[in-house]
């Protein structure tokens, strides 16, 4: 049961990147960003927030490699990270920004604990 957890996040992962890949817009909306009239935002969304998770999580189905969900995990600590600087600095709507950090601290914990090389 617990070897289908890494996959499990993989798959979320692949999925929540695919909204910021396929949708920009709707992307945007649901984490609180206005577009300009520069389409630049939409250009950053698709490439960080859907292009790069769907690729990380990719790599960790295909390989299947203890390395690959360890980084899935790195990457998920520095978005976990950068939210609680946020969550200090820049006093977003706290509910949010709370779900949000728990859901990418909770994997980052998971995947760097039970992937990292020993």
């Amino acid at each position: 049961m617990l070897d289908l957890i890494d996959p499990l996040i993989a798959l979320l992962t692949i999925g929540f990147g695919l909204f910021g890949f396929v949708a920009p817009r709707y992307t945007a909306g649901v984490l609180d960003m206005t577009p300009t009239d520069s389409t630049m935002g939409l250009s950053e969304i698709r490439a960080s927030a859907g292009g790069l998770f769907v690729a990380v999580g990719a790599v960790c189905l295909f390989t299947g490699a203890p390395w690959a969900y360890a980084m899935l995990g790195v990457a998920y600590a520095g978005a976990s990270t950068g939210r609680a600087i946020s969550m200090i600095v820049d006093k977003p709507p706290q509910p949010k920004a709370l779900a949000w950090f728990a859901f990418e601290a909770i994997p980052a914990v998971w995947l760097i604990w039970t992937n990292w090389p020993a």
